[in-house]
């Protein structure tokens, strides 16, 4: 059974750190640019009627946490549309002894990470680790801190005041875009469940340089699958995808089950959402379609790619990989193409897979829900981190009518090059 995610921390700003004081480093985020109008391909002509921009379809970014808006970018965030830098400062305790090395911890994390990234992103981003090669020692032992899962802002701000202090002699923050702070994860007082991303009220200071936000990792060695993966999702803007039951108990993995790693870490099928690689500048929007009224053909190329024996290596990469339909003021229905490569390689069911993408639902709160095409089935069962979605994708010669939407999809064949036929109908029911 998997270990259930944790959510992101905001906290009040601590002590500021020494060094010099150096202007204050430019965003590496910048405004989404205006829309531009996308290609006829994927579209076909008659009754149809799709816009040629996904301007239309671009929901507004909401003042809520990790909005799913991407008309603009929070420039309070690094966008992953270049090559960012990561520095790995790793932590002992006074109280016990490392049973690992540093070199090891690095290596549980990269290069995996880096090309979860790189495939995801087709390319156009590359996260680069700066892993230091010594321990450094905690003033206090790491029982003192009180490290837990549901984790008190006096003990976390104290673990992270402590860290930042004993780190900044032997690293130049100025230098790097991501900060990972990776605890010994042998020390008796640290907890697994507690690896997170803590958001800073105002940002931290050290070496002239913001500190907006700091990656906590507790994680056992050999770590989670992908959490580092997870985790770096919200250093850029992504929210957390799983329902957290009130109680502590039930399912954490109802929304969206294995389709995006901001889900789960153990997902079949982790590659990001389309929306989420549109949010983040690895779609652009002539490979959007937005679906406006009465019946659009698409054609939707599959999301992780299809290698095409070219040599490249993500596969095709252009073509129209995400359809939209507007379906309120901060709510659309998105379709895309799930199959077996790139991040998906181990997916339970390809096919066209549907969601519910909601700007003002806050991180945690059910932002993005896929839709059960097969509510009366599941998958993959002993596999899967929710078998009941992971059989949502349709199947080609399937149709299935969105409850609520007035929206029906079918899945009428493949090309081919292996990119998927779809027919979207909107005012059913109307």
């Amino acid at each position: 059974m998997s270990r259930n995610p944790l959510p992101e921390v905001d906290l009040p700003r601590p002590q500021p750190l020494g060094g010099v004081d150096r202007p204050r480093l430019r965003s590496t985020a910048a405004a989404l640019t205006a829309l531009t109008a996308m290609a006829a391909t994927g579209l076909v002509a008659g009754p149809a009627s799709a816009t040629r921009t996904g301007a239309a379809c671009a929901l507004e970014r909401r003042p809520v946490h990790h909005s799913e808006g991407l008309d603009s970018w929070n420039p309070a965030y690094a966008r992953p549309t270049r090559t960012l830098h990561a520095v790995m400062v790793f932590l002992s305790f006074p109280d016990a002894t490392p049973l690992t090395t540093p070199r090891q911890l690095a290596a549980d994390y990269f290069p995996a990470t880096t090309r979860f990234y790189e495939r995801a992103s087709y390319g156009k981003f590359r996260l680069v680790p700066h892993p230091q090669t010594r321990w450094i020692e905690m003033p206090h032992a790491s029982t003192s801190y009180e490290i837990r899962r549901d984790w008190d802002a006096e003990h976390r701000a104290a673990y992270l005041r402590d860290a930042l202090r004993v780190a900044d002699p032997h690293t130049d923050f100025s230098k790097y875009d991501i900060v990972y702070f990776v605890a010994d994860p042998d020390a008796p007082g640290v907890d697994s469940d507690a690896t997170k991303v803590v958001n800073f009220d105002r940002p931290m200071r050290a070496d002239g340089t913001d500190i907006r936000r700091v990656v906590t990792v507790f994680e056992r060695h050999p770590p989670d699958r992908d959490v580092l993966a997870h985790e770096t999702g919200h250093v850029f803007d992504l929210p957390d995808l799983y329902h957290r039951p009130t109680d502590g108990k039930g399912d954490w993995d109802t929304y969206v089950g294995d389709w995006d790693v901001m889900g789960s870490q153990f997902g079949l099928a982790p590659d990001f959402f389309a929306w989420h690689k549109w949010k983040l500048g690895w779609l652009d929007s002539s490979q959007v379609v937005c679906v406006t009224r009465g019946v659009t053909r698409v054609t939707l190329e599959p999301l992780s790619g299809v290698p095409q024996g070219s040599g490249a290596p993500f596969g095709r990469v252009g073509g129209a990989k995400l359809a939209v339909v507007r379906t309120g003021r901060d709510s659309v229905l998105a379709l895309e193409a799930r199959g077996g490569a790139g991040n998906d390689t181990t997916t339970c069911r390809k096919g066209i897979l549907a969601y519910h993408v909601h700007s003002d639902s806050a991180s945690g709160h059910g932002p993005i829900e896929v839709v059960d095409t097969h509510p009366h089935t599941g998958a993959c069962y002993g596999e899967s981190v929710y078998p009941p979605l992971a059989d949502a994708p349709l199947k080609v010669g399937e149709t299935y009518t969105i409850p609520g939407d007035g929206v029906r999809v079918a899945v009428t064949g493949r090309t081919p090059s292996g990119a998927w036929s779809v027919t979207v109908t909107t005012g059913v029911g109307d």
